[in-house]
């Protein structure tokens, strides 16, 4: 058995991170192909971190892993983002609009380990009671990843527009306790 990865969440900043977190959105293409494209657009990066500076409580956080897990001081590489917003659609809820591992490491709990990280800022730091996940109706793996992290579904969902089509996302939520 392989040891679990050892990683840490990082706020991404543009003049720093832009062309890492383009690198993790390529690493998964399994994710581009359920909306039939070849990948992700080459400045989505940038889009996505302009985007995040415009709205209100919206954050990107790296994860990021160390390049030699003997010696964490030789640097780090990103290997994932999770995209959230606080107090959205309403107060003391956050809403994660994305949780992404890059496909040669998932399956290994590193998402897992990612959501247990973010769990206890959000309800200590971050004074939220409500976690709320959107997620594609199609993406059984990610419905069922959220469900292992105790997410239920809500019975509610909406159609938004991604790219050219219509993409049904059903709602799960969470509650989350101050520890």
């Amino acid at each position: 058995m392989t040891k679990p990865e050892i990683i840490t969440l990082l706020p991404v900043d543009a003049t720093l991170h832009t062309a890492a977190l383009q690198a993790v959105y390529a690493a998964t293409p399994g994710y581009w192909r359920l909306y039939n494209l070849p990948g992700p657009p080459d400045d989505y990066a940038a889009a996505e971190l302009t985007a995040a500076q415009e709205t209100p409580g919206r954050s990107l956080l790296a994860i990021v892993r160390p390049l030699e897990r003997s010696d964490p001081s030789r640097g780090a590489e990103m290997i994932g983002v999770l995209d959230f917003r606080l107090h959205w659609p309403e107060p003391a809820v956050a809403y994660i609009a994305l949780l992404m591992v890059a496909e040669p490491l998932q399956r290994r709990g590193i998402g897992a380990q990612a959501w247990s990280l973010l769990k206890p800022w959000l309800a200590n730091a971050g004074g939220m009671r409500t976690v709320r996940v959107g997620v594609e109706q199609f993406n059984t793996i990610s419905l069922k990843f959220w469900q292992a992290q105790g997410f239920a579904l809500t019975g509610e969902s909406n159609r938004v527009r991604v790219g050219d089509k219509f993409v049904r996302l059903l709602y799960m939520t969470a509650s989350i306790t101050r520890e």
